[in-house]
């Protein structure tokens, strides 16, 4: 079997996961990246290893190499996942006949729930947005839209015009790796919305890339995920939130309320885009806890 480089076999992994897996940018640097840990690491250890001799021991000195510098499980474990799938790939393409990676173990960590707000922090963030401001109302629509149809942020900055069907009660969304769904979207976020397009939005002077864009900057153009990140920051500092809240925990609660309110499990996979129910099924957790509480609080025999 012909010898391989690192550099080559990376640049083809990379086309692999943009043409094939229609990967976002991000999705692919972080994937890269886990492969540079690992030729790091080789290199640091003198193991001048191409891809094809890597062998599981390697790999497990690898593991125990992170573990030695204070990378977290949770880390660890995207790591060796970002490996697994580098080495399905080169086995997929026949450049490798057996997989080194398979009886490699991730370390084992808990599932980690995700933080979320209720119904009156929710509503309490919202009314901090001060109106009296040209962008209130813009960041009004925004966090309606961003809570009542539980959007990822990217998701968010993206949403198009054209895209908008409140006729039907929907809107078109372009998820991850260019996947369309559509979603209910609440009377409440359609009103905030069209607040925001007949006042702020009219206003701007819009880009002409960012035309068919719904959410604007002061300048006409796209919102970055990083200011949606940080008017968030802003308004729960503003009142006093004693949470880490970013614009996903508006997603997270959009599910748990929908399963704390009785929702099919299949209905809120639709409509977060969730490739896998397993993904979805975290919000059963969560429900399980908030019952398990009420249990212990008003059940005589708990």
């Amino acid at each position: 079997m012909k010898v391989m480089k690192w550099e080559d076999s990376k640049k083809g992994y990379e086309n692999y996961l943009k043409l094939e897996k229609s990967l976002s940018q991000n999705s692919v640097a972080a994937y890269i990246n886990d492969i540079n840990k690992l030729v790091d690491f080789l290199e640091t250890s003198q193991k001048r290893v191409t891809p094809e001799r890597v062998k599981l021991q390697h790999l497990k000195s690898f593991v125990e190499w992170l573990n030695e510098r204070g990378v977290s499980p949770r880390t660890q474990a995207r790591t060796i996942s970002g490996i697994k799938s580098f080495y399905k790939y080169l086995l997929i393409e026949g450049k490798i006949s057996s997989d080194p990676t398979a009886l490699l173990e991730s370390p084992k960590i808990g599932r980690k729930l995700p933080d979320i707000l209720s119904m009156e922090e929710i509503d309490t963030l919202i009314d901090a947005i001060d109106l009296e401001k040209p962008e209130g109302q813009r960041n009004k629509a925004m966090l309606e839209t961003l809570y009542s149809c539980g959007l990822r942020v990217s998701e968010l900055v993206n949403l198009k015009l054209t895209n908008l069907f409140f006729d039907q009660g929907f809107i078109k969304i372009e998820g991850k790796a260019d996947k369309e769904r559509l979603v209910p979207v609440s009377n409440r976020a359609v009103e905030e919305i069209n607040k925001y397009m007949n006042g702020y939005r009219k206003k701007l002077k819009i880009h002409k890339e960012s035309e068919n864009i719904l959410f604007l900057n002061r300048r006409g153009k796209k919102l970055s995920r990083v200011m949606v990140f940080t008017i968030i920051k802003n308004l729960s500092q503003k009142i006093n939130l004693d949470k880490k809240i970013s614009p996903h925990t508006f997603r997270h609660s959009f599910a748990t309320h929908l399963i704390n309110g009785g929702a099919d499990l299949r209905a809120v996979q639709e409509m977060l885009g969730h490739e896998s129910i397993l993904t979805t099924e975290i919000y059963t957790h969560i429900d399980r806890d908030y019952l398990k509480d009420t249990i212990h609080q008003y059940h005589p025999r708990s």
